[in-house]
């Protein structure tokens, strides 16, 4: 098979196609020919280097984002979970697979985690090995690459909002980076859950793209008051939950954002590692949490799938690339200009 790998840290130019061998399941695995995989920020900070997970080794082939059809399984899969000809989507994180499978052995949450295209290798190639537990079949109706838009979004998205801040319908919501793929999605599921939804960005075009998602208020972040605007428009209460994957550059104001018993749920730091909380005595006198989102658990994929398979939600896909462009596609990753997500197209090479 044809994969784009790096064997060592680096620039884009660090990333090579080149012929690998075709992956063999073990008893309980499946192989995925990967028509569609998008692209996360972690490919990028780990390719060059600047944070790898535990478990991270070289070479490596990233892609955690992988749908596509079903082509090899293993020994003891079971038809009616898994079989040929399937169009899938694929669970990158290891956790709960069976022993017989050749990715198990990773699933401790804090600890030794197993994700493919992570610390596994995953779908910047023509083939994707994977356990059979962890694919989830693909409507018919559905574009692939509609599919491959999911795991990563969706479920940092949910787990964040929903299982750690605990938003609830009738709360209100602030959400960062409304053009990136992970806010397009949490835009969608906060308004499906019944919240009001204030979004910020940094250009007016990702703007009115959120308001066409479902925001209620929206804000350029880079010229205004964040923490201002929200009181505002709240009636000067404040919001129930931050939304922050951004990190160190908008920190400051979303802790000023907050109402009384408020909740910034942390889950990413594309601006940076370091943050300082503002004022200590407004974070005690106003009852402010702030959270670490974790890793998703197993039995959240897939009610949070069917649950993407019923709805309309909508995919943005920015653009896409042949595997050969996958160095282009990181770079256009970087950018900063897109609205939603990045995919690869390795079936198409």
């Amino acid at each position: 098979m044809r994969a784009a790998q790096y064997t060592e840290h680096g620039g884009p130019e660090v990333l090579s196609v080149i012929d690998l061998p075709d992956p063999d399941p073990g008893a309980a695995d499946v192989v995925v020919a990967v028509e569609a995989c998008a692209l996360n920020r972690l490919d990028v900070v780990q390719r060059n280097g600047w944070f790898t997970l535990d478990g991270f080794t070289l070479p490596h082939v990233a892609g955690m984002d992988v749908a596509g059809t079903i082509v090899a399984t293993g020994a003891d899969v079971d038809a009616s979970q898994a079989a040929i000809g399937d169009r899938v989507v694929v669970d990158p994180s290891l956790v709960g697979v069976d022993p017989t499978s050749k990715l198990a052995g990773r699933g401790d949450l804090y600890g030794d985690l197993g994700v493919i295209g992570a610390n596994a290798d995953g779908g910047y190639a023509e083939l994707c090995l994977a356990p059979a537990s962890h694919v989830y079949r693909v409507p018919d109706t559905m574009p692939i690459a509609h599919a491959a838009t999911f795991p990563t979004c969706h479920l940092t998205a949910s787990h964040a909002m929903f299982d750690v801040a605990g938003l609830t319908a009738g709360e209100t919501v602030m959400i960062h980076a409304a053009g990136s793929g992970v806010s397009v999605a949490a835009i969608q599921l906060a308004k499906r859950a019944g919240a009001t939804v204030l979004a910020t960005a940094g250009a007016q075009a990702k703007l009115d793209r959120a308001v066409e998602l479902g925001a209620d208020y929206v804000l350029n972040n880079r010229v205004g008051d964040v923490a201002g605007w929200a009181r505002e428009v709240t009636d000067g209460r404040g919001v129930d939950v931050v939304f922050d994957h951004v990190g160190t550059a908008l920190f400051a104001p979303s802790i000023f954002s907050l109402a009384i018993g408020g909740r910034l749920v942390s889950c990413g730091n594309t601006s940076g590692d370091e943050a300082v909380i503002p004022s200590l005595g407004h974070l005690f006198h106003s009852r402010i949490s702030i959270l670490g989102s974790d890793a998703y658990r197993p039995e959240e994929f897939g009610p949070a799938w069917d649950t993407f398979c019923a709805g309309d939600f909508v995919a943005h896909i920015d653009r896409e690339y042949p595997l050969d462009e996958a160095g282009p596609a990181q770079e256009h990753l970087v950018s900063g200009e897109l609205f939603g997500k990045i995919v690869l197209r390795p079936q198409a090479s």
